[in-house]
């Protein structure tokens, strides 16, 4: 097993600290998607729980060891999910959240961390300012900051995920998992999982053309920055990648792909006319990946991680009216 910051055993234990509302969500064989696509494939639910994303459980691994002996207060930055997901833990447990956040946020997922009665704060930049000024609070005010992927909690929260697909049934059936690559904690902990325990399932990682940091660090073997993204999938666009996330990313992904906003906005569309499921662009990442590449993965079976339904209503009709037929691409 390759030596990642993540650690199986302690991945196990962290389960016993996720409120079981975010455990054993649905994972289930999805035919209609299939003729589509031509392969089989396989859905992990992870919008059915009450801030509609995977975040939730590294949050929770957060504010259980935070409200136990740390400071009662925390920060972080967020592009939506992760601010949702820590103001749910942390409310449960009595915990002073702030989050801050570009004010060129999903505003649903802007309104949802305020009805969490967390601090929100907003800031005239992009999500890397966010990160910058969540730092800066922490050090003013001698406060926990949260950093996504960087903190080993949300990396072993989603590995969670993994121990799940794996021990849906006593082989998993599935021999490809794709997974949406943004940061890395998702990637980089479901990645572990699999190389430590079913390590014959190859592990994709996607990310939008838009925003390549992440991809194209894989690559090279070392960090790329960008100066910008550009792509409707806000919950994956970072510009700076991590370098001890990168490191362990090396080292339990297989492939990194990049796929077209078309893509993207067909998968939206295919998950909701075959799945009955509203994503958000993030959670399409794995079905843009197979409309770009059928003959890689033509007779092979898939598990993809739907990895987030926070969405802003309008925009989200906007694109799925406008989505291409899926059979072009």
């Amino acid at each position: 097993m390759p030596e990642t910051r993540l650690d199986t055993a302690r991945i196990r234990a962290a389960r016993r600290m996720i409120d079981p509302i975010f455990l054993d969500t649905p994972l289930f064989r999805c035919e209609p998607l299939e003729p589509g696509l031509g392969c089989a494939v396989s859905i992990k639910l992870e919008t059915a729980n009450p801030v509609r994303s995977f975040k939730a459980r590294g949050t929770e691994i957060v504010a259980s060891l935070l409200a136990d002996h740390g400071p009662r207060a925390v920060v972080c930055a967020s592009a939506g999910n992760l601010g949702q997901a820590l103001a749910w833990s942390g409310r449960g447990r009595g915990l002073d959240v702030t989050v801050v956040a570009s004010r060129f946020a999903t505003a649903a997922k802007l309104d949802r961390i305020r009805a969490l009665d967390a601090t929100l704060e907003l800031v005239d930049g992009d999500h890397e300012m966010a990160r910058d000024r969540a730092a800066a609070i922490a050090r003013h005010d001698g406060i926990r900051l949260l950093e996504d992927s960087l903190d080993i909690e949300t990396c072993e929260g989603a590995a969670t995920i993994g121990l799940e697909l794996v021990h849906s049934a006593p082989v998993p059936s599935f021999d490809t998992v794709l997974v949406a690559l943004g940061g890395g904690a998702l990637a980089s902990g479901v990645g572990h999982v699999m190389k430590a325990v079913a390590p014959g399932v190859e592990v994709i990682c996607v990310q939008p053309l838009g925003a390549p940091a992440m991809t194209r660090s894989w690559r090279e073997r070392r960090v790329v920055t960008t100066d910008s993204t550009d792509t409707i999938a806000d919950g994956v666009a970072g510009r700076r990648p991590i370098p001890a996330v990168l490191d362990d990313l090396l080292l339990v992904a297989d492939d990194a792909v990049l796929v077209q906003e078309a893509s993207i906005i067909a998968g939206m569309r295919m998950l909701l006319d075959h799945a009955g499921l509203v994503v958000e662009p993030s959670a399409a990442l794995g079905i843009a990946a197979i409309l770009e590449d059928r003959e890689r993965f033509a007779g092979r079976h898939i598990a993809i991680i739907v990895c987030g339904s926070n969405v802003d209503v309008d925009a989200y009709r906007r694109w799925v009216d406008a989505a291409p037929d899926h059979h072009r691409l």
